[in-house]
């Protein structure tokens, strides 16, 4: 059988809040006609509103879902039920083999992957003239681009931030949707960040001045990129908007670990969701962001559970501190012993300040900081403090301080976040062979043990 599942797991999947209500309404074992397991495989049969039940099935691998309902989200609320009763009572499952409407799913699944992986080796190398020439087009249009977006910017801070603050939605977006027709939507998106610095509340001022202050070093990074070391010009690249082929990353050796999911969000940029998932090395150390794109309620192409284990070989991105990476390759892997073995305050910070220095782009990093015990401070937000006296403040939107003090319960934690340069979201917490995952939800932070 699979990795055992938590129901904070199966949560993590649904699309949305009301898909996660609807499935939690649905994972009565009572409910369904049928429930039936092997180790790969999950299926399930449930009476819908027409004369024929609904057929659910997942594969446990990834997962992956399949479902005969008209719904169009993935994963359907039959589907978050399903995984919900495993999760809750394993014992419902008549374990044996599969019907054939199980398995003809799994084996077109199986063909779907060696086709495209044919598709792949059989696809005529590029004309190297031909994207040599669309590469040069693309240049241009950047270039023609940055050069707008500098002047826009000088502007911006000649006029003063108060005047900026005062400026409309469409000031924003008509030089964001500049960037993009040229071709660099990565700088669409400073754009917009800089527009959600400006009505931040209270200290927007020194955010927006500091987000300003980044975009000109790229800007002037960009016009000087060939004086660049090539890992930095790498992450500009990146920064303004250029796409890295895929093909290209495949073709390098890669690191290979077993990696933890130690954390996942889901935002949404314009149309699309946007999936940040990470991913702690055992042997090596090393953080690893899976970055994955869908457009509304489509599923992301591989799923990643919080708190799962498994082998697996990454291939990380080019960058002067590599972090964004693929996964070329990965089995499921059995339990390991729990412990992120995280530095102190001090070292976590320091780590931090080299790793900014050599890329100063960074947006979110991955802190781990152990030997922490949560407190209130003066002004009733929250700190981890390790017994150096040492303290991260932890993000007042994540709310979960009096949470983390209950799994404390005054013993020191391991915590694993996203860090902005002044505050911690957790993701993952680690205390004495324990594994909790921290996850938002419209109710607010949602911790639940994993492992």
């Amino acid at each position: 059988m699979s990795a055992q599942w938590s129901r904070a797991q199966v949560l993590e999947l649904a699309p949305d809040a009301g898909s996660a209500k609807a499935g939690q309404g649905l994972a009565r074992a009572a409910a369904w006609r049928t429930l039936g397991c092997t180790d790969q495989a999950l299926w399930g049969e449930i009476q819908g509103s027409g004369k024929n039940p609904y057929q659910v099935r997942i594969d446990l691998s990834e997962p992956a879902f399949k479902c005969s309902c008209p719904s169009r989200k993935f994963p359907c609320k039959h589907g978050i039920g399903l995984l919900l009763i495993f999760a809750d009572q394993p014992g419902a499952f008549t374990a044996g083999g599969a019907p054939d409407w199980v398995t003809d799913w799994l084996e077109r699944r199986t063909q779907r992957t060696e086709q495209r992986a044919a598709k792949a080796a059989e696809r005529p190398p590029a004309d190297p003239e031909a994207r040599a020439k669309r590469a040069a087009q693309r240049a241009d249009k950047v270039h023609r681009g940055v050069e707008e977006l500098a002047l826009w910017l000088a502007d911006l801070v000649r006029q003063g931030l108060g005047a900026a603050q005062a400026q409309p939605v469409r000031y924003w977006e008509n030089i964001a949707a500049r960037m993009v027709d040229a071709q660099a939507p990565g700088l669409a998106r400073w754009v917009r960040n800089l527009a959600d610095n400006a009505s931040s509340g209270e200290g927007w001022q020194e955010r927006m001045l500091a987000a300003a202050g980044r975009l000109h070093l790229l800007l002037e990074a960009y016009a000087r990129i060939d004086a660049l070391p090539a890992a930095l010009q790498a992450d500009v690249r990146t920064c303004i908007g250029w796409p890295t082929p895929k093909e290209e990353l495949l073709a390098q050796a890669g690191v290979t670990d077993a990696w933890t999911v130690l954390g996942q969000r889901i935002e949404r940029e314009e149309k699309l969701r946007v999936q940040r998932t990470w991913l702690w090395g055992e042997a090596t150390g090393r953080e690893a962001l899976i970055l994955q794109f869908a457009a509304g309620a489509q599923p992301f192409e591989m799923a990643f559970v919080p708190g799962a284990r498994f082998e697996g070989r990454l291939v990380y991105f080019p960058s002067a501190q590599p972090l964004r990476a693929i996964v070329a390759t990965r089995t499921d892997a059995a339990s390991g012993v729990v412990g992120l073995r995280a530095p102190g305050v001090a070292a976590a910070r320091d780590a931090y300040v080299g790793a900014l220095a050599e890329q100063p782009w960074i947006e979110r990093w991955p802190l781990r900081v152990g030997g922490v015990v949560p407190r209130r401070d003066d002004a009733g937000g929250w700190q981890l403090v390790d017994a150096e006296g040492d303290g991260v403040a932890l993000d007042e939107r994540t709310a979960c301080g009096w949470q983390l003090l209950a799994i404390s319960g005054g013993a020191p934690l391991e915590v694993f976040g996203e860090w902005d340069g002044a505050r911690l979201q957790p993701m993952s917490v680690a205390t004495e062979g324990r594994l909790f995952t921290v996850a938002q939800t419209d109710a607010g932070a949602q911790i639940a043990r994993v492992a």
